[in-house]
């Protein structure tokens, strides 16, 4: 099964990229191919070099457990831009991308969730 998970949140402030990276890495334990989609603010999510509290979760390890499991993580370019985060800035594995492939992506998925 094919899942696109949509995120549209930034990192922290509320919990929904958290949740919804944590459905990301849960999913390919139950068979699913993962392809996470970060929009607007959830584009800061990909920033490297992130320092959380001890007992803080940190979404940039989520991230890289999600490309750790097969997953994809792509990321708007134009978000990007507007948020000024060059590419040497952003987590290794993920991608820089465009409203074609989340076209793409949406139509190949069997189930699109949006967090």
């Amino acid at each position: 099964m094919k899942t696109l998970i949509i995120l549209n949140d930034p990192p922290y402030g509320t919990e929904r990229t958290y949740n919804g990276l944590r459905l990301a890495h849960a999913l390919p334990k139950a068979g699913a191919d993962i392809t996470v989609f970060m929009l607007g603010d959830a584009v800061v999510s990909a920033k490297q070099g992130q320092r959380t509290p001890e007992g803080f979760y940190n979404v940039e390890r989520m991230i890289a457990r999600v490309l750790a499991a097969g997953g994809m993580v792509l990321l708007c370019g134009t978000c990007l831009d507007a948020r000024g985060i060059t590419a040497s800035e952003i987590i290794e594995g993920t991608e820089r991308s465009d409203m074609g492939a989340l076209a793409e992506a949406t139509v190949a998925a069997d189930a699109v969730l949006v967090f």
